[in-house]
């Protein structure tokens, strides 16, 4: 099959060979034909999210240009956990994991297509990991790790002092073993991961070499980081799911809109598949107009279509021009109100009782202290329910007014608002 010789330039240029073994070897490897290569997803928590799409995201780069993937989800690994500088993970049940490997699955088939020339293939390590005994795994795996070396890993090295398990001590094995295997059954030559898992992907290609005298290649992408150094992907709520039930598509829209000025030409390369001349052409107007916020209206919009759509781009799009723009809020559905609304405040009153007037309505969404507070906002012509204004201090929205059955947008001047929430 026939291979996109610009793909290693393309990934030199967007950033995501942080690390890799022998570069122009690598280089060689993916422009001389389509090459089998391998990234795992562990199931340690019920979705995928921001780092977990930096891998998804450069498989599909992979296989775009001609290559094979092999998505491997860690049933097995994902029982025991890849060691964390922050200490032992809590082990999760065996119901649990499989559970999440089904979920993990799921989320990730969309990306790849499982048909064509270089079609992609759905793994799970436990259908090998599972049946072989300690003995074996002891003799055929452990035999070519040397203590030294595990114990010179950076992030052993870390829990050294505070103490870290036999269990996840031998992740290292765990996941080389994983390669071999991929390796022998299906010619895989090529892992990445994140770079934080590099000791792990040189330990498999070291595994290739020491078992089989075979010859493997490995590239880790880049951790995706604040400008202060710190880890990105987290929102109020948590991680950056890529599960809308776990974290809406408002709000995983509104978190790409709202990146830092420094890291939105970097978050364009990683996350985007816009060709180069276009990302630098938004950087460059982003440079001069950053108050404009092009280059981030744009990752916003193209990631957020990448994992939920377009529709719910457009619906994310909509709920933030409805709500901060003073536009029509009545077509918009609960759950995006209920995104959109989250960080603003949402009063939850009973929907079998008469609805309130607007000025108890403002101090119940915390919109006022005090009901003499309320008129004045009134009076003033502050006061708006699902954007249009309200003169009367003892207007009474009617049942008809909310909106997807059971919301109400009040707003306070132009910038306070807050949800109510009927039922």
């Amino acid at each position: 099959m026939s291979v996109d010789p610009a793909l290693p330039d393309d990934l030199e240029w967007r950033g995501l060979l942080a690390e890799s073994t022998d570069r122009d070897a690598l280089r060689a490897a993916l422009t001389e034909g389509s090459v089998r290569f391998y990234v795992g997803f562990d199931p340690t928590a019920p979705s995928l999210h921001m780092g977990n799409l930096v891998q998804i995201v450069t498989a599909m780069r992979l296989q775009r240009a001609g290559h094979t993937p092999f998505a491997l989800v860690g049933g097995a690994t994902g029982m025991i956990g890849d060691p964390r500088d922050s200490g032992e993970r809590t082990l999760n049940s065996a119901e649990t994991v499989e559970e999440w490997t089904q979920r993990v699955r799921s989320q990730i088939e969309p990306f790849l297509s499982f048909e064509g020339e270089n079609a992609a293939t759905m793994v799970n390590n436990l259908d090998w990991t599972g049946p072989m005994s300690v003995v074996d795994f002891l003799r055929d795996v452990g035999k070519h790790f040397p203590v030294n070396r595990m114990l010179a890993r950076e992030t052993v090295r870390r829990r050294l002092e505070s103490g870290i398990s036999f269990t996840e001590f031998s992740y290292v094995l765990l996941q080389s073993m994983d390669f071999l295997t991929l390796y022998r059954r299906h010619g895989v030559t090529l892992q990445f991961g994140g770079s934080d898992q590099w000791g792990n992907l040189t330990g498999g290609v070291e595994l290739i070499r020491r078992s089989d005298g075979g010859s493997a290649h490995a590239f880790a992408t880049p951790l995706i980081t604040k400008a202060d150094g710190t880890k990105y992907g987290k929102t109020e709520g948590g991680a950056l799911w890529l599960d809308a039930g776990l974290l809406a598509p408002y709000a995983f829209h509104q978190f790409w809109l709202n990146v830092e000025d420094e890291k939105v030409g970097e978050l364009l390369r990683v996350f985007t598949f816009l060709p180069r001349e276009e990302i630098e052409a938004l950087e460059a107007r982003h440079a001069e107009k950053p108050f404009a916020r092009e280059a981030q209206k744009v990752l916003a919009d193209e990631v957020t279509t990448l994992v939920h759509g377009q529709e719910e781009t457009e619906a994310a799009k909509a709920a933030a021009s409805a709500l901060f723009g003073g536009g029509d809020v009545t077509s918009l559905p609960g759950a995006t109100l209920a995104a959109a609304l989250a960080g603003a405040g949402i009063a939850d009153i009973d929907g079998g009782a008469p609805l309130p007037d607007v000025v108890e309505l403002l101090v119940l969404a915390g919109l006022a202290s005090s009901k003499g507070e309320a008129r004045r906002t009134v009076a003033e012509g502050g006061a708006y329910i699902n954007n249009v204004r309200v003169d009367d201090p003892s207007h009474v929205p009617a049942a008809t007014d909310l909106v997807d059955g059971a919301w109400l947008v009040l707003r306070r001047g132009k910038k306070r608002f807050a949800g109510v929430r009927v039922g």
